[in-house]
C-alpha cells in the first residue's frame, strides 16, 4: 500500500480527446456508470476497442442474470486475486452499496477465509476463486451456479471474471491512478505474483 505511481500512458481529458473519443466518453458519462475512471481512461487510445469494451463491460456488470450482491462478490475475488487497486476501491464500494457485508469484504482483501451465510454468496465466490486459481471449475460448484441461474447465468458469470480479469490487467499494466485522491488498500502479495484466496471459512452446500 502506499502512495500511486504516475500512469504509464497519457489519460486525456473530455477537452483533449478527439471527436470520436468524446463520443465514447460521452456515451459512459450518460450510462449507468456516470463517470469514466478505470480502464476506459486507457483503452480510450484505441476508440473502436474502446467502444466494444464499454458496451460489454455494461451489459455484464448491469444486466445479466447475475444479481448484483453475487456479481459484485464475483468482481472482487478478481480484483483480490490480481491486486488491483482501482477495481477493488469501486468495486468494494459498490458491493457495499449491494448488500455484501463488511466483514465479507475485508476478509477478502486482507486474503483471509469468507463466512458466508447465503449460500449464493459462498457458490460465487467458490467458482470465482477457482476459475480465478485453476483455470477451471469443478463440476459441483459449475452445477450449483446453474442450479440457481440456468445456462444464461452460468455462462454470464464465467464471462463476468474473464472480463474483470483484463479489466485489472489494464488497470495494472498501465497503472492507471485511483479515483478522487484514493489510496491503495490491498497489500500485494509477499512473495510477488498473483494473490492466492483461501476457501471459505465454512463452505456452504453446494449441492
Amino acid at each position: 500500500m502506499g502512495s500511486q505511481p504516475a500512469p504509464r500512458i497519457p489519460l486525456p481529458g473530455p477537452d483533449e480527446m478527439s471527436p470520436a473519443q468524446r463520443e465514447i466518453y460521452d456515451e459512459v458519462i450518460a450510462g449507468p456508470r456516470g463517470r469514466m475512471v478505470g480502464p476506459l481512461r486507457a483503452v480510450i487510445h484505441s476508440p473502436a476497442l474502446a467502444l466494444r469494451w464499454s458496451r460489454l463491460g455494461e451489459f455484464l456488470r448491469y444486466e445479466t442474470s447475475i444479481p448484483a450482491r453475487q456479481g459484485e462478490l464475483a468482481i472482487l475475488v478478481t480484483g483480490r486475486r490480481w491486486t488491483s487497486q482501482v477495481e477493488w476501491a469501486v468495486h468494494a464500494r459498490a458491493a457495499r452499496d449491494a448488500g455484501l457485508p463488511k466483514q465479507i469484504i475485508d476478509a477478502i482483501s486482507r486474503l483471509e477465509p469468507p463466512r458466508f451465510d447465503d449460500r449464493r454468496d459462498a457458490l460465487v465466490y467458490e467458482f470465482a476463486r477457482q476459475l480465478q486459481q485453476t483455470g477451471h471449475v469443478d463440476m459441483k460448484t459449475y452445477r450449483a451456479v446453474h442450479s440457481l441461474w440456468g445456462d444464461a447465468g452460468v455462462v454470464e458469470l464465467a464471462a463476468l471474471v474473464g472480463y474483470y480479469t483484463m479489466v485489472a490487467m489494464t488497470l495494472n499494466v498501465h497503472e492507471i491512478p485511483l479515483p478522487d485522491g484514493q489510496l491503495p488498500e490491498l497489500d500485494a502479495p509477499a512473495a510477488g505474483g498473483l494473490a492466492v484466496l483461501p476457501e471459505a471459512a465454512a463452505r456452504e452446500d453446494l449441492s
